[in-house]
């Protein structure tokens, strides 16, 4: 059964399930929701725990071991299963579909922690299996849209009353890095009296610019149209030394996947067939943004910021001469429907 983070506490005081997977690639609440089973198990006298790192040549009979395996306490243990991401491979699958079999007369508890999973994983056999018997939290990034809401509630845990400005520019400093903010949240705690009202000016006093940023938070911003947030990711990329290939790599692959759209739309198909045909397909989340970016750049548009990406490419090998970073940040916030920065060059360079 598939519970939200922020549902986990709940569903777990009324009753401690045989399993629950947690899996995701947001650090902050999937270490709190692995927190709350390990406490979930505690308050049921489960005390005894063992970790299992599933690592490049880790034995899967390990996990038949740990389950069979009688302690001279406890009748029951928590057995912590942790995967750096969410491949098992069919050793690993297989594994699962048999400790799902054998924990139906056991009093353990199976925590799995891993990475994000697909909707093709959640359709595995494997999956199925102990997410019947058990919990699944899916942890997800939160949405730029909702953050400085996340994190005016987020704040009353440390008793703080956060201003919805200073939410928002909370999370600006921090953006896609929770566990920043929440650690920003604890040193305001920290310096304010309890139940103190926090403002913009206390935030921009007493909180560091602690953005993360990765060349998937920038393409989302220039699908989405959102230019002044594209310039700020783009300082922040070249700032934490992402290297020029990888942002042209992204920013290339989403020309190339809007063009693509574009002729499937003008064949006559729909707009979700058109998703659903680009390789991989595009989630239904995404797809708004997708729609936005396709009434903003006609396929001429396109074209011209496809070409002018081939020719930051031969700058990139040194077979042209562009400054790199700002042609970088030309094509990004082009992209995201704002003027080119670079009126200085030579018209064959530009966009246009």
């Amino acid at each position: 059964m598939k519970v939200f983070p922020d549902k986990l506490a709940d569903a777990l005081a009324k009753k401690l399930p045989p399993v629950v997977i947690v899996a995701g690639e947001e650090p902050l609440q999937h270490m709190e929701a692995c927190d709350a089973v390990r406490a979930a198990a505690r308050e049921r006298g489960i005390e005894e725990r063992e970790v299992l790192h599933v690592e490049g040549n880790f034995a899967w009979g390990r996990l038949h071991e740990a389950s069979a395996s009688l302690s001279l306490f406890t009748s029951a243990k928590l057995i912590e299963l942790r995967l750096s991401g969410s491949n098992l491979g069919q050793e690993g699958a297989k594994a699962l579909r048999a400790y799902a079999e054998e924990m139906k007369g056991s009093d353990n508890v199976l925590l799995l922690a891993m990475g994000k999973l697909d909707f093709r994983q959640q359709k595995s056999a494997w999956f199925q299996a102990l997410d019947k018997a058990g919990l699944f939290v899916p942890v997800w990034p939160v949405d730029v849209s909702r953050l400085g809401f996340w994190l005016r509630d987020r704040a009353t845990r440390h008793g703080l009353n956060l201003d919805l400005d200073a939410a928002r520019l909370l999370g600006e400093r921090t953006e896609g890095n929770l566990l920043a903010a929440d650690q920003e949240l604890q040193k305001l705690a920290l310096l304010l009296p309890q139940g103190s009202r926090v403002g913009p000016r206390d935030v921009a006093g007493g909180v560091e610019d602690s953005a993360r940023f990765d060349v998937f938070t920038l393409v989302d911003a220039c699908l989405k149209g959102e230019r002044s947030r594209v310039a700020r990711i783009m300082t922040g990329l070249a700032g934490e030394g992402v290297e020029p290939p990888i942002v042209l790599w992204a920013l290339t692959r989403e020309l190339r996947t809007l063009l693509s759209l574009h002729q499937h739309l003008d064949q006559g198909q729909s707009f979700d067939h058109a998703c659903k045909a680009q390789k991989p397909s595009i989630f239904e989340k995404r797809r708004p943004a997708y729609q936005q970016a396709l009434g903003r750049l006609p396929v001429k548009r396109l074209h011209k910021l496809l070409l002018f990406a081939q020719r930051l490419d031969l700058s990139i090998k040194g077979a042209a001469a562009l400054p790199l970073q700002d042609g970088l940040h030309d094509l990004a916030l082009t992209l995201a429907g704002g003027r080119g920065l670079l009126a200085e060059l030579p018209s064959s360079y530009r966009i246009g």
